[in-house]
This record gives structure tokens, sequence and C-alpha cells, in this order.
């Protein structure tokens, strides 16, 4: 039950896309005055305060969407500077406390929900045509209606989910061999501008690979702590063994991390009754955003 908005405010500003935090129940005109102070033009997102599997996540085109989206959020949320740029990793880091130098132990490159025209197929037949866009075909019938059968031009690409998320169709592909020095200075050197970040996951949008590691523009859209997957696990060609090895590695750093700061700086773990509540909490939540009583 992690607070996007506190943890951006954890950030220095220049590493995250501009951000405005709502109350439920706010009047949507008040929403769009603060958007007009700062300036900010559509598309912009909508998201949940707290979140997970890009629930309720909305890229928000115009106005009347905006509005819609402020009418009929459950929770508190978020409007955000939508970032431009085409390319999405999830990176996963960590650093022993009394360490200078932190790790990345896996990274994951992002393939968005696209389809790619042949000149006879419609949208929704070559959707068909992958088993892992069949499982979204309900929620995008439901976006785009009569858009899907659109017929596109041989070598056309058409975008429909713009977020790289594995439960909303996004592909997941292990990259962490692209690991070098250079980047994990980048991202040791942002890391430790976080108070208190150790261990977690963020997903980074960037422009080439390139200006990624020299420290130019990317954004950080999401930091993700002691609850974060090593999502570079679901890549297709890896077997449910790996996952449970990467699984098993990653909590015994988070061990590690945990026994340290408790010692060091006298940080108390979490009890078994608070960590039940959590759970409890978390389960009425997750209904609330998904619309369910």
């Amino acid at each position: 039950m992690e607070s996007k908005w506190a943890i951006y405010n954890l950030i220095p500003p220049v590493y995250y896309p501009e951000t405005l935090f709502f109350e439920t129940g706010v009047r949507p005109d008040l929403v769009m005055e603060k958007i007009k102070h700062l300036q900010l033009d559509y598309p912009l997102i909508g998201k949940p305060d707290i979140g997970m599997k890009g629930m309720a996540v909305k890229k928000l085109h115009n106005e009347k969407e905006l509005i819609e989206y402020v009418i009929n959020s459950k929770v508190n949320f978020l409007i955000q500077e939508f970032i431009p740029f085409d390319n999405e990793i999830g990176l996963f880091y960590y650093r022993f406390p009394g360490e200078k130098t932190g790790h990345i132990s896996g990274i994951v490159g992002k393939e968005f929900l696209a389809v790619t025209g042949d000149g006879v197929s419609t949208v929704k037949e070559l959707l068909k045509q992958d088993k892992r866009y069949i499982l979204q075909l309900p929620v995008l019938i439901k976006t785009y209606g009569e858009k899907l059968n659109l017929i596109l031009e041989k070598g056309e690409k058409y975008l429909l989910v713009p977020y790289g998320n594995h439960v909303r169709g996004a592909k997941f592909i292990d990259i962490s061999h692209l690991v070098d020095e250079q980047l994990t200075h980048t991202i040791d050197t942002v890391c430790r501008q976080v108070d208190g970040f150790y261990y977690g996951r963020m997903d980074i949008r960037y422009n080439t690979w390139e200006e990624l590691r020299e420290g130019r523009n990317f954004s950080i859209i999401e930091l993700n702590g002691a609850g974060s997957e090593p999502t570079h696990m679901y890549d297709p060609r890896h077997t449910i063994f790996f996952a449970w090895k990467e699984i098993t590695r990653h909590w015994n750093l988070l061990w590690k991390i945990s026994q340290m700061n408790h010692h060091t700086k006298h940080r108390p773990y979490m009890d078994i009754r608070s960590g039940l509540n959590m759970l409890k909490e978390s389960s009425k939540y997750l209904k609330l955003v998904e619309g369910k009583r």
C-alpha cells in the first residue's frame, strides 16, 4: 500500500513527470484550474495514488476525458504529465546500507500492445492472431469500439495500449545483459538522492538507450519499494524455475537490507498483526479501485 504521491515527493523533481495529487470527490473545475495553472498540455495520465498492475490508469486526451476520470475516481488519484518517449523499461535496483555504490539486479524491456497492418485484416482480426492480445479484447472493444474494424495499410503500426504493464498486454523482455558500469553509475546517482531507498523497481521512459546510459532524456514514471517484483522474470523465454530463482534471490536481498536497517538504524520490523491488517485493507482498497463492492 505505497502512496505514489508520497514516493514522488522523495524524488528530485527533475527526474519525474509534473504530477498533481487530488482527493476523491474533488470538483472537476478545481482539477482543470490547477492543470491550466501549470500549463500542462494534453494528453495527460490519470492514475490512482495507490495502485498496481496498471489498474485504473488512463491516458486522457482532452477535457471531456479528464472530467469523466475525475468524476469516476473512487480513490485519491494523480494527474500526470504524459512523457512522450517511445521506450520504457523496468529496472530493479538495490544498495546495502553503508555501501557507496548500488547494483542493478535486472532490467525488463517493454513492448506495448500494438498491431502492424497487412492491408487486409482489421485491427480486431490482427489482435485475434496473438494469443496474448486475445485476453485484452473485451477491454479493447469497450475502449475503441468501431475503431477496431479499421483496416491498416501494410506495415502501418497502431498502438492500442501505451502503458508498459504486463496485465494491460505489454510483452516483457529480459534485457539485463545491457547492465554496464555507466548505466549503473547513472542509476546509482539518481537513487542515492532518494532518502531511504535501498531496494525496489523503477519504471523509466526514455528516448534512446545511449541517452539513458548518459543520464539524459529520461523520466521515472513509477518507483516501487519493498513490494516490487523482478519483472524481467516474465520474459516468455524464461521458465518457472528461473522465476522462482529470481524471486528467492530478491527476497534474500530484501531480508539482508531489512536486517541491516533494523540493527544499524533501529528501524522496527512490521509485526504479524500489522501485516495482516495491511493485507486486509489492501484487498478492500483494490476492490474499490476496480469498482467492486
